[in-house]
């Protein structure tokens, strides 16, 4: 039997076409969600803008390398996003250098949303997200489209011998062709939506697959972008790569059925628009979040704590998993066991931490709520 054609096999394949009442509405409703959101961050002050600017780039980086498999430390991420924006860092690591890069890419795909998409301004966030020249996959070429001597790209799994081939990518020597036709696509002005042109955005990349490796990542910064216009802001308060991340499997599926399908890309866009929508769902979330902390350190200033415990109590308020024991109050603060423990029982006596039910050496706490703490 012969094999059903991927869809950039087809002489025609660019020519994307998609329409339908249910695709105008989910459209519609996509775009309506983002505005009720923008609009109620608009209302916050500038702090708590900021804030949640800072919580959705981390979330959208972090969650952006899960999808392939690979762990960024959230502190790290945190550090060098907040050092870019100009927010406080303290009590969060140095980001290495690897971190530095990828915020750099995000940062420069969001914030400068507006300049052109160019071949080197892609090639520089390749080599920002393999600054060693190397992958999982061994050396490969990086700051450059992928090359002949690299084989055939392929996405495959199963044992060895028995591979399934979800999809080929078109041959090395179709790429310079493909990425020019691509960007000039990309930046032209269009009447196209620039929530529907993100979808497009994101599918057209993947199916090129310019890259040895980063395809995925580099393919979800492009969505970005494209949404960042679409929202007419570079403050990112959804995360499209969380939501993404959070239904990785139904995700790598939709895309699979587009590459093996026709043109018209119909189903893959009411998945994609699907998909934010939840993702704005999330950001309601998010927002509460921001919000809860805002009340918390606003009750908390009235009598201010010492730097050990606003670096402690900040570091609950974000990825902090677990409960708290003056073990690891020493640890985060960096300072003995006794003066851990003078400091836990401070907060507990303001109401700021709460004592969890278990004693002895499994005594440990958690954030109290905003309204119960003492002045």
């Amino acid at each position: 039997m012969r094999r059903k054609l991927y869809i950039h096999e087809r002489p025609d394949w660019r020519t994307f076409r998609w329409g339908g009442e249910q695709l105008v509405l989910a459209l519609t409703g996509v775009r309506h969600k983002q505005g009720l959101l923008l609009g109620r961050m608009k209302g916050l002050g500038l702090g708590l803008r900021a804030e949640a600017n800072l919580a959705g780039l981390t979330s959208d980086v972090v969650k952006s390398f899960a999808i392939e498999g690979e762990a960024l430390s959230v502190d790290e991420v945190r550090s060098s996003l907040a050092r870019r924006l100009g927010l406080d860092i303290a009590g969060l690591p140095k980001a290495s250098r690897r971190v530095d890069g990828v915020v750099e890419m995000t940062l420069d795909a969001t914030r400068n949303c507006g300049t052109p998409l160019s071949s080197e301004r892609l090639f520089g966030w390749h080599a920002a997200l393999f600054p060693t020249g190397r992958s999982a996959l061994g050396r490969i070429t990086v700051g450059g489209w992928r090359t002949a001597e690299s084989g055939p790209m392929q996405v495959v799994s199963g044992p060895i011998g028995r591979e399934t081939v979800h999809f080929e990518a078109p041959g090395a020597e179709r790429l310079a062709a493909e990425m020019e036709a691509f960007l000039e696509w990309f930046n032209a002005p269009c009447a196209t939506d620039p929530v529907l042109k993100a979808g497009i955005a994101h599918l057209w990349f993947v199916t090129v697959h310019p890259f040895d490796d980063g395809n995925g990542r580099l393919a979800r910064a492009i969505a970005d972008m494209a949404l960042a216009r679409a929202d007419g802001t570079p403050e990112r308060f959804y995360s499209m790569s969380s939501q993404l991340e959070a239904e990785r499997k139904d995700y790598y599926a939709a895309l699979e059925s587009a590459q093996r399908g026709e043109l018209d890309i119909t189903a893959w866009l009411l998945w994609f628009f699907g998909c934010l929508d939840r993702a704005l769902d999330s950001a309601e979330l998010l927002l509460a979040a921001v919000l809860r902390k805002a009340r918390l350190w606003e009750r908390i200033n009235v009598r201010p704590v010492n730097e050990r415990q606003r670096l402690v109590i900040n570091r609950m308020l974000g990825d902090f998993e677990g409960m708290l024991s003056t073990s690891k109050y020493a640890k985060l603060a960096k300072c003995s066991q006794d003066t851990a423990h003078r400091d836990v029982l401070e907060l507990v006596g303001r109401g700021i931490l709460v004592k969890n039910e278990a004693g002895g050496r499994s005594t440990s706490y958690r954030l109290g709520e905003a309204a119960q703490f003492a002045p």
